[in-house]
């Protein structure tokens, strides 16, 4: 079994008010990456990630992507310790 890692990801552009949160959410569970997204208050969305080296790298190619009336600039992403409380993936309010 791989190694599970944590990322926290900060998704740049037009991502609020385009149902990017639920996309992300969308997304996760069939890659099987557990975490949350939420929205920034300064306009950017906020995504903790925990899976292997090659679902987050999946599951990568979807937040550049977005949905479809989303534009994403960039993706910024950091590794993190992982949260052993997040059993599933969720949208935060």
């Amino acid at each position: 079994m791989s190694r599970k890692v944590a990322k926290r990801y900060i998704v740049h552009g037009r991502v609020q008010g385009v149902g990017f949160r639920a996309f992300v959410e969308y997304s996760a569970r069939p890659i099987g990456v557990r975490g949350w997204v939420r929205n920034r208050d300064d306009g950017h969305v906020e995504v903790y990630a925990i899976g292997t080296a090659e679902q987050l790298s999946e599951f990568e190619g979807h937040l550049w992507r977005g949905p479809r009336f989303s534009e994403v600039r960039h993706v910024h992403a950091t590794e993190d310790n992982i949260d052993s409380g997040v059993r599933e993936f969720e949208i935060r309010y």
